[in-house]
């Protein structure tokens, strides 16, 4: 019941905004969120020098590299029951890895995403599955999670490069 409301407010705001003609407006509208978040988020990170992977702003907030190793997890995580496919075997990133290896596994977390969102679409939004701590949650919860954590991961990012003297790729002009 609670996921049909969800699904069902997700198609009003798809139909507010223009989505209501496509066949999955919510789908499309991951799809189309997606290029702008990885471009950002990827820039973020190859804004940062190396040496500052172990930064962080205060001793309980995460390291830089933490939290890319973060948003290399929850794009593999996210994406993959969103859209019902497999997640890919990798190697797990460690915080502790080089800034260009991190960087690489960064960009193989978006182009899974790009692959298996090219395969999602509205009709199992509403289908369970399993998400944190044995929880079980709508396909479409986690597309409302996986579009909340770009714009989250993002403003980390954002603030971590403002903490060392950067401006963030989107306030770039």
């Amino acid at each position: 019941m609670r996921s049909t409301r969800l699904i069902s407010a997700l198609l009003l705001i798809a139909a507010a905004t223009g989505y209501a003609q496509t066949k999955n407006p919510v789908s499309s509208a991951l799809r189309e969120i997606l290029p702008g978040r990885q471009k950002n988020i990827v820039a973020a990170v190859e804004a940062m020098p190396a040496d500052k992977f172990g930064y962080k702003p205060t001793a309980d907030q995460m390291t830089f590299g933490h939290l890319v190793t973060h948003i290399i997890e929850s794009n593999t995580m996210f994406c993959s029951k969103a859209a019902a496919v497999p997640a890919p075997k990798v190697e797990e990133a460690k915080d502790t890895d080089s800034k260009d290896k991190l960087l690489a596994s960064l960009k193989a977390s978006f182009d899974f995403c790009t692959d298996a969102l090219s395969k999602m679409d509205d009709s199992n939004l509403s289908e369970m599955t399993d998400f944190f701590g044995g929880q079980q949650a709508s396909r479409a919860r986690i597309a409302l999670v996986l579009a909340g954590s770009w714009a989250d991961h993002y403003g980390m990012a954002a603030m971590y490069l403002r903490l060392n003297g950067l401006t963030p790729p989107s306030a770039k002009k």
